[in-house]
């Protein structure tokens, strides 16, 4: 069975695309945290960071470049968290390797 995040690549559910090439796509969070909230998807699917094997390392410094481009255009490049689950024990919901990117408010200290 797909994943939420495989039906929105695959063109089958709607989101706000910000960013797509090959390998990564980029969309408005449905349920924001903050006012900036994008969730930075990788295109293959891999369970979460932990199962990223060797040939796939590469896609996360993508990823990071992505974040970067998107925190600079959403004007949170001095301020924000990029952040991923991994697990059912640190909240992961999808099991599909995804990055948030989150800002646009104080976000205070993690703890």
């Amino acid at each position: 069975m797909k994943t939420i995040f495989e039906r929105i690549i695959d063109k089958e559910l709607p989101a706000e695309v910000l960013f797509e090439n090959e390998r990564i796509i980029a969309i408005k969070d449905k349920y924001p945290i903050a006012p900036v909230h994008i969730l930075i998807i990788s295109k293959k699917v891999i369970k979460s960071i932990q199962d990223i094997k060797k040939e796939d390392l590469g896609l996360i410094p993508e990823m990071i470049e992505v974040a970067q481009n998107l925190a600079d255009e959403f004007h949170i490049a001095n301020g924000y968290r990029l952040l991923t689950n991994t697990g059912p024990s640190s909240g992961q919901t999808i099991f599909h390797l995804h990055f948030h990117l989150i800002g646009g408010r104080e976000l205070g200290t993690m703890g």
